[in-house]
């Protein structure tokens, strides 16, 4: 057996991983783990209404395409003319198409075409060719509320950010409009069946916390036997997280869940090289800090690897250091994993 065949077929019998979240932090992790399994299910948040996504959720009522989009675009095997063409934006002076994602104008098209939105998904995945399944959360039109510790309200996940900055205080709880969405019965499936469950890395209250407020997610993941991880964030987020340690982002988790939602927090051990850390305190952002202590307190496990990517001008994880050092956590605990 060639080296090439012998990775193809660990690849076939690799571990059943579903991935929850959203935005960029999600589709790095995918692009990675494709590498290792072909059973991945990405479970993505349809709570986003800015940007390009926002304008077609707002002119043809669809749910926003972007997340599932970046997503796919992650674990395509499609040929370069294709992947240029799915990562095209509009430039400036293409009147209502400027800033547009040409990837987000075929999923629209497949949508008006297509039953639903998750089977508009599913077509545009095999025209992709991926390898897994990327599925919306629910098939819902919803919108992300963000409450304050001053008590303040805002709707509209696009606006929370902005929003934050003015009343200078943290997030309190976020929710989703109208509550409890039915989640799709395909994502619930996969968390049932799941040997890895992996949340983050992303934005903490709007990519990934918005998917455990759909109705049936949370609770399927706490009632799962598999090894659940939180990836958290290498830095804080302006106008999300800022102050936050890793214990406050996995305690925001506890929170909008329940018991038994992580058992492991991974975190990044790599120094953030001096001139990124200047520049994104500029932005209000910092390295997090890693309080072992208080995640232990709340009964997770910490667990700390050299995930930055040491290539990027950004302080992100590298997609190939976070996929090894998830399946190496998966391999040395499957054994006492009962499914």
């Amino acid at each position: 057996m060639t080296e090439s065949s012998y990775l193809e077929r660990r690849r076939e019998q690799g571990p059943r991983v579903v991935a929850i979240g959203g935005g960029t932090g999600l589709s790095t992790m995918l692009r990675g783990l494709k590498s290792h399994t072909k059973n991945l299910t990405a479970i993505v948040t349809v709570a986003d209404d800015g940007g390009g996504s926002g304008k077609l959720r707002q002119d043809l009522g669809m749910p926003p395409p972007g997340d599932i989009r970046h997503c796919m675009e992650a674990l395509a095997n499609v040929e370069p003319v294709m992947e240029q063409l799915l990562t095209y934006r509009f430039p400036q002076g293409s009147g209502n198409l400027t800033g547009q994602s040409f990837g987000n104008l075929i999923l629209a098209a497949l949508n008006g075409i297509s039953g639903s939105f998750d089977e508009a998904v599913a077509r545009m995945s095999q025209v992709l060719a991926i390898t897994g399944r990327v599925l919306p959360v629910t098939n819902d039109n919803v919108a992300l509320e963000a409450t304050f510790e001053n008590g303040t309200r805002v709707l509209g996940e696009s606006k929370i950010s902005a929003f934050k900055k003015e009343q200078d205080c943290r997030i309190e709880s976020v929710r989703l409009l109208p509550e409890h969405p039915l989640a799709l019965p395909a994502a619930i499936q996969a968390i049932e069946e799941a040997e890895l469950i992996l949340l983050g890395p992303g934005s903490l209250y709007t990519s990934v916390i918005p998917n455990l407020l759909v109705d049936g997610i949370a609770r399927a993941v706490c009632a799962s036997k598999a090894l659940k991880i939180y990836i958290c964030n290498i830095m804080t987020q302006d106008g999300e997280t800022e102050g936050m340690t890793a214990s406050d982002h996995v305690a925001a988790l506890l929170r909008h869940s329940g018991p038994g939602l992580v058992d492991v927090c991974l975190c990044n051990s790599a120094p953030v090289r001096p001139g990124l850390v200047e520049r994104y305190r500029e932005e209000d952002a910092a390295p997090i800090v890693v309080d072992r202590a208080a995640i232990e307190a709340l009964g997770v496990e910490v667990v700390t690897r050299p995930l930055a990517s040491e290539t990027l001008n950004y302080a992100r994880h590298s997609f190939a250091r976070l996929a090894k050092a998830v399946m190496e956590l998966y391999e040395e605990r499957a054994h006492t994993r009962i499914f």
